[in-house]
């Protein structure tokens, strides 16, 4: 069975979709190959979220900070899912997506803006899980069964759920 690909976006692609690219892979065992990716991309991987990747056993060498526009080119992986997960990005224009991809937005405030090294860590932490408890959902859906609509329905379902 082919994997489904997820794409996290963000503005910077320094934080929160970077976590949501290595939970994605890591919790699906292949059912799911998570990617992220920036508006204006930061260019550097914040130094905590790649301690909590680590800590997944994710590989770093897969990840770096990568602008979109490296997914609309010929020959990028076809995206299932686009999932925004900041304000910003789900306010701008978008590229367009080959094959129309079911789209949601799942928001979480920045973490990296968090003042002190614990704090912030905490809050690094809190991201990590909201994006978990709503990929294992995510992981979990008969997606093979539903069609499109459904499919988006229950991307902006498994959000609300963990408002």
């Amino acid at each position: 069975m082919k994997p489904y690909n997820v794409l996290f976006l963000c503005t910077g692609n320094s934080s929160r979709s970077i976590l949501g690219e290595a939970l994605t892979t890591t919790l699906s065992h292949g059912k799911f190959i998570g990617y992220s990716a920036g508006s204006k991309p930061m260019g550097t991987v914040n130094p905590i979220a790649l301690q909590l990747v680590k800590e997944m056993g994710y590989p770093l060498n897969l990840l770096r900070s990568k602008s979109w526009d490296e997914f609309g080119q010929e020959g990028a992986p076809h995206m299932d899912f686009i999932i925004t997960v900041c304000d910003e990005a789900a306010g701008e224009e978008c590229p367009y997506w080959p094959g129309h991809p079911s789209t949601a937005h799942w928001g979480f405030p920045d973490p990296s803006t968090v003042e002190g090294y614990e704090a912030q860590l905490q809050a690094f932490r809190k991201v990590e899980m909201g994006l978990r408890n709503r990929i294992e959902h995510l992981i979990n859906l008969p997606v093979d069964k539903l069609d499109h609509l459904e499919v988006k329905d229950h991307l902006h379902r498994i959000h609300q759920q963990f408002q």
